[in-house]
């Protein structure tokens, strides 16, 4: 009997490119059932047993009921990430409202606690579903993630990075996603996935020339986005960082479930 493969779904975004080319190019490609997905569905699969191993968004760590960080890499940023943005026509003080990414859970958990504990802001929170970018507008501002913000950010006089608002206040860097299995993985395997992940960041100038060749009249800058933008290494201090995001969620949580 055969024995069966491991499931990994990951991140459809341009900030996992390198772990992609790194799964694909390492031959780690033909040991595993490999998905792509939005980080909400990644998540869900995750949550669900859909799959074992998956790029999540950190804020479902503390909802599984087992869970295990399996690599020392992560989807991070210290400073600006500038694929979490909440974009409006006006400051923050005049913001009335916020229509929130259906996308990432973790995203929507940062913008809420940078809101109640930094900005001092008490916006109405607006669930949304795919085209709500085209409503954001006026006293209305929208928090989007992912390429999207590639192209809409210059639409809007006033642009807030999430990862660089929270390093301003924090101090620490932002671990935006991780790759999290949800029952213990064999050691042999986790190293050589790790080592995929790896050859992918060692071989940034090749997974950007494949963009580029895809995308030939893109205007994006993928090298400056993956080596300043994107912080790859889960190393102490994003550790750090994540422990004080889930103690922030954690509290929010409290004072939401009294209110």
């Amino acid at each position: 009997m055969s024995k069966t493969k491991i499931k990994v779904s990951a991140v459809s975004y341009l900030n996992t490119l390198p772990f992609l080319y790194g799964i694909k190019n390492s031959g780690l490609i033909e040991k595993i059932d490999f998905e792509q997905d939005i980080p909400s569905v990644c998540a869900s699969k995750l949550l669900n047993n859909e799959v074992d191993i998956a790029l999540v968004p950190v804020a479902v760590i503390p909802l599984m009921n087992e869970s295990y960080i399996i690599s020392d890499y992560c989807i991070g940023a210290s400073g600006k990430v500038k694929t979490v943005l909440l974009l409006s026509d006006v400051p923050l003080n005049q913001i009335e409202s916020i229509s929130l990414d259906y996308q990432s859970r973790t995203s929507v958990n940062l913008i809420k606690i940078l809101a109640e504990k930094f900005w001092n802001i008490r916006p109405e929170w607006k669930k949304t579903e795919k085209g709500y970018e085209t409503k954001i507008k006026g006293r209305n501002a929208g928090l989007i993630i992912g390429d999207r913000t590639f192209h809409l950010k210059k639409n809007y006089k006033y642009v807030y990075d999430l990862a660089e608002e929270w390093e301003k206040f924090t101090k620490l860097p932002f671990v935006f996603a991780a790759w999290v299995s949800n029952k213990p993985i064999d050691e042999e395997f986790t190293k050589e996935f790790n080592k995929a992940l790896r050859y992918g960041l060692e071989n940034i100038e090749k997974v950007v020339s494949e963009f580029y060749l895809a995308f030939p009249g893109s205007r994006i800058d993928m090298n400056k986005y993956f080596t300043q933008y994107i912080s790859y290494e889960l190393d102490d201090k994003k550790r750090e960082a994540m422990n004080l995001f889930f103690k922030e969620l954690n509290e929010m949580q409290q004072v939401s479930s009294q209110a």
